[in-house]
This record gives C-alpha cells, structure tokens and sequence, in this order.
C-alpha cells in the first residue's frame, strides 16, 4: 500500500487520475492532491508520499520546475509525469530530470496499473 500526490492544475483531472487509480485496483492508501509545483512540494511536507503524479503544464510553478526541486531535496519518490504533452522533448527533459516514467493524457486505468503497479 502506498500514498501518491497528485499534482495538476485541473482539479477535474486531479479527481479523475484518483478515480482511475482505485479503479486500476492499484494499492493505494492516501491520495494527496495539488494544483501546481509550489502546493506539491508544500503537500510532501511531513508526508509519506511513495508516488508522485505530476502534469508539466502549470502556472506558478510547472512540472520541470516541480521535478528538480524535489530532486533538490534528495527526495527519491518516483514521478510519473501525466500529460497531454507528447513532445519528445519536454519528455526527454523531464526524464532527465528525475522523472521516472510518462503516460499519456486521456489514459485507461489498465493504462495506469500497467505503468504503475510495479511502483506502489
């Protein structure tokens, strides 16, 4: 079991991404919520997260932004970025950063257990 973060803008996507992952029947204990980089970070704090999901496009601060700071920190949690983005570059870049994986905007919750069951 595992707690994941979830960090979009669209507070629809956000419950959707929490609604498919129970759905994928993935092991799911707490599901934290944020709308950009700057409420993710502030959610981790004193929090066991084990999964972030993250989109890229975000006012404030976006998901690069977002994915280097929390690797600034030394956090070692995996973060999948979620995103309708599917410019190799911006993946690339993130993966660079310290993301681990990408799915894809709209997505299947089998989608979501087969990228994510191994990591919760």
């Amino acid at each position: 079991m595992g707690n994941v973060l979830i960090v979009d803008d669209s507070s629809t996507m956000r419950k959707i991404i929490s609604r498919s992952l129970r759905q994928a029947g993935l092991a799911v204990d707490d599901i934290y919520e944020a709308g950009d980089g700057i409420e993710g970070l502030a959610a981790m704090e004193g929090k066991s997260i084990d999964l972030i999901l993250s989109d890229i496009n975000m006012p404030n601060m976006d998901g690069l932004e977002f994915i280097k700071s929390v690797r600034a920190k030394g956090v070692k949690t995996p973060i999948v970025m979620i995103t309708t983005e599917g410019g190799e570059d911006i993946l690339k870049e993130a993966i660079s950063n310290g993301a681990s994986d990408s799915i894809k905007k709209p997505f299947t919750p089998d989608q979501l257990n087969e990228k994510l069951g191994g990591l919760l």
